[in-house]
């Protein structure tokens, strides 16, 4: 094939992509405005607002669908996964990014799972006249190393307790992946050993790197990871496949493993940092 002809071919294919990628985001579009129907005729019908054998239904038959397409089941989950969030989000259900995204209505949630309301409710004035992280992060380094890497340690171990037990970061032995906090000057390099997920003083084969409340907002399920990655909010380098696999394992982590104490902990602090955030920059929150 001669080059002119390779260009040419190239140019076509990829105006292609792009009607293909119009399409999707017109039944997007499409879909969520039946999504907000649906959730007013269950208000005014007096169904529940989450049918969890209708969602079922809907994800056997994306599933199905794939196969038959030859997509990856991953793949299509994924992309219901967001649909699905985005739905939620239209009908006022509290979004869970545990296994997947599931829509979750707050007054069927068990007792267990149930989080109380976690509001801001100091004025943007206020907010504004707190530090930005930057500011904060010469503070940090009094805090001896040792005891944030134990600190840290303790949190992990708390979180990722499910995993670790039955061997889903088993991935991590031998390896290393490096957290980096951009604007408070922070990094860790994390290794699993033993049955613990420990600080190593070592070069990483990967790095997450964000801001601190881009990567509370992750640990706080308040955003997903794709998202973050879309936007350029956090970075990945280094050994792509050790990082993705990782993120991979945070999304699939069963938020309800999580200690309630600590899931609320993560919610309040990732709510509170993004009303910070934005009252610094001018935004309603």
């Amino acid at each position: 094939m001669r080059p002119g002809t390779g260009r040419f071919a190239l140019a076509r294919v990829r105006a292609a992509i792009d009607r293909v990628d119009d399409g999707l985001i017109v039944l997007l579009a499409a879909r969520r405005r039946l999504a907000a129907m649906a959730g007013r005729l269950k208000s005014r019908s007096g169904v529940p607002s989450r049918d969890l054998l209708r969602e079922q239904q809907v994800r056997r038959r994306t599933q199905a669908l794939a196969q038959r397409v030859q997509l990856p089941a991953e793949t299509a989950s994924r992309l219901l996964n967001l649909a699905i969030a985005d739905a939620c989000a239209r009908q006022g259900l509290v979004v869970d990014l545990g296994q997947g995204v599931h829509a979750v209505d707050p007054r069927m949630m068990p007792p267990t799972m149930r989080m109380p309301p976690a509001t801001v409710s100091i004025t943007p004035r206020l907010l504004r006249a707190l530090p930005p992280p930057q500011r904060v992060a010469p503070l940090l380094r009094v805090l001896p190393l040792r005891w944030q890497q134990r600190l840290l340690e303790a949190a992990m171990q708390r979180v990722l307790a499910a995993p670790i037990r039955d061997g889903s970061l088993e991935f991590m032995r031998g390896r290393r992946l490096a957290i980096e906090v951009s604007d408070l000057r922070l990094r860790w390099v994390l290794e699993l050993a033993g049955d613990r997920l420990c600080v190593v003083d070592a070069e990483p084969e990967a790095s997450v790197r964000g801001s601190a409340t881009d990567l509370l907002l992750l640990a706080g399920r308040l955003e997903d990871a794709d998202t973050l990655f879309f936007q350029r909010a956090l970075d990945l380098t280094g050994d792509t496949e050790l990082g993705l696999t990782a993120r991979n394992l945070l999304e699939r982590l069963p938020w309800e493993s999580v200690p309630l104490g600590l899931r609320i902990a993560l919610n309040r602090g990732a709510r509170f940092a993004r009303a910070a955030r934005a009252a610094h920059r001018g935004e309603s929150a």
